[in-house]
């Protein structure tokens, strides 16, 4: 069974039912399914072929929905792209992902004509309408990339409703995720269909994402947490998408609201969002069983605050690329532990161990390492980085962690994040946690900066809402609750903190800006 399979056999059960909703028009998951196979009998008859690599470069629309399961069904492999990466990004993947066909906004024109002699590999340009004047009023026939661009609805409706895509294996690979890329070029990893579907599969059944459900998809779904959580799982149960463009606190209210949300997927920053937006009602979320954290540490201060005005339980989990990505999940029918990820989701095994891949005692800090039918098969044309992250079936995760007595896990910080003062280690997430409980405090970064004296000192960063609140008053703070080498050294001001697109925190953004003006 692979993703593509499922979502055939949810339709055939649930034809009628409205697979999502996208600027309030509904469509069915017979409709959505059709349109699927469409969308691979076109792909088929433009020379697209099992294993051919297929590049998305789409934001949050049923573009997306359809490009991504319509490759998957004719055995291609999908890469997912943040479509707004600079050209420079664009272009690596491309040409490091042997990209043969793109899918994008009508936006992209310009793009592919300044590149595409760049890039060799590409011979389908596949354009989808953004309603925009400026690719509206285009003249693309003068264009020298104008025999490779296709329209998305031209491609759609040459495609047969009887087209049957070939066998598949579990084996083979469904996905290239390309990482961040914070610590040099970006590595693609390979993610085979059983990686996808044992993912989407177990998380629905720890989360127990029904038929009933309404999910708000806000995520960009480029992005693994997005893909899995609130794209894969849910149309694999027959649940309904509440697409969201791109995240707006005000949207959020109401799409919850008019639709009777009930699960809401985001990361930290976007829950930060939420609980400041000044008109934000607690009674338009009212219908919400189930908030879901992940993607970043969620401080502790932020999570019982959500939770005290919104009445709503927020089940904080762990996950990353390479691992489809959901490791651990607080748990829906036992305690859930405030700053926990919880614990390993059903046929996922994690363990934290030390430099020689022991495992450590319950309460140690040590590595987090994952084992599962989720683990990526290796990175895309990457063998020595493969073996140094999959040791014996193990993927070391890069992150620092603990579990305790009951099982469960606890992220101490990313491995290269640590700061180490005078030969003592400061995690930046537990300094974060103690600003963050402080009332005039909104968000707050934690890095590591060089110093002449102790190697390394404390620096952090916050957004206030309190204009009149001094460095000083904070450090006395962090005196307050903090041992004196973990204090930061100096506490600066801004407006917002930097993020990426998932709105994740960039501490090494941060970090540039610090040695830049030095």
């Amino acid at each position: 069974m692979n993703l593509s399979t499922q979502l055939h056999q949810t339709a055939k059960r649930l034809g009628g039912k409205s697979a999502y909703y996208f600027m309030d028009k509904g469509t069915s998951y017979a409709e959505l399914d059709a349109a699927v196979t469409k969308f691979a009998s076109g792909l088929s008859q433009l020379g697209v072929k099992k294993g051919d690599h297929v590049a998305l470069l789409l934001g949050n629309s049923p573009h997306f929905v359809i490009g991504l399961y319509g490759a998957l069904r004719l055995g291609a492999t999908v890469i997912p792209v943040n479509p707004i990466y600079t050209a420079d990004e664009i272009g690596y993947i491309l040409r490091n992902g042997d990209v043969k066909t793109v899918v994008g906004l009508d936006l992209m024109i310009p793009l592919a004509e300044k590149m595409h002699e760049q890039l060799p590999t590409v011979e389908h340009y596949i354009t989808c309408e953004s309603g925009q004047s400026d690719a509206a009023n285009l003249d693309v026939s003068q264009l020298s990339v104008y025999p490779k661009l296709k329209p998305f609805t031209e491609v759609l409706g040459a495609g047969l409703l009887d087209f049957e895509g070939p066998q598949l294996s579990d084996d083979e690979v469904a996905l290239i995720l390309y990482t961040s890329g914070t610590t040099g070029k970006p590595k693609g990893a390979m993610l085979t269909h059983r990686n996808l579907y044992s993912n989407a599969t177990d998380v629905s059944d720890y989360l127990k994402i029904n038929e009933d459900d309404k999910v708000i998809t806000t995520l960009p779904m480029f992005h693994v947490f997005c893909l899995t959580v609130a794209l894969n799982a849910p149309l694999m149960n027959g649940a309904t998408l509440l697409i969201v463009p791109r995240f707006s606190p005000g949207e959020i209210f109401e799409v919850s609201k008019k639709y009777d949300a009930t699960v809401f997927a985001g990361v930290p920053t976007m829950y930060n969002f939420l609980l400041q937006y000044p008109e934000g009602n607690p009674e338009d979320m009212k219908s919400l069983r189930l908030c879901i954290s992940g993607g970043a540490a969620m401080p502790v201060a932020l999570l019982e605050n959500f939770e005290r005005k919104f009445n709503v339980a927020v089940s904080e989990g762990y996950g990353l690329s390479e691992a489809s990505p959901v490791t651990c999940f607080n748990p829906l029918d036992r305690p859930r532990k405030a700053g926990s990820i919880g614990q390993s989701i059903v046929n996922v095994e994690n363990k934290v161990v030390n430099e020689l891949g022991e495992e450590v005692r319950p309460g140690e800090v040590g590595e987090l390492a994952v084992k599962g039918p989720n683990v990526m098969k290796g990175y895309y044309k990457m063998p020595e980085e493969t073996a140094a992250t999959i040791k014996d079936g193990w993927l070391y995760t890069g992150d620092l962690a603990r579990m305790d007595e009951d099982g469960y896990f606890y992220i101490v910080d990313r491995k290269k994040d640590l700061v180490i003062v005078g030969g003592y280690n400061v995690y930046p997430r537990e300094v974060e946690e103690v600003l963050y409980a402080h009332p005039e405090v909104v968000e707050v970064a934690v890095l590591g900066v060089p110093d002449p004296n102790f190697g390394e000192a404390v620096r952090a960063f916050v957004v206030s809402k309190n204009p009149e609140l001094t460095e000083d008053q904070l450090l006395e703070y962090c005196r307050e609750h903090l041992a004196k080498y973990k204090v930061p050294s100096s506490i600066g001001f801004l407006e917002e903190l930097p993020k990426n697109t998932t709105g994740k925190i960039l501490r090494r953004s941060l970090k540039d800006q610090v040695l830049q003006t030095k």
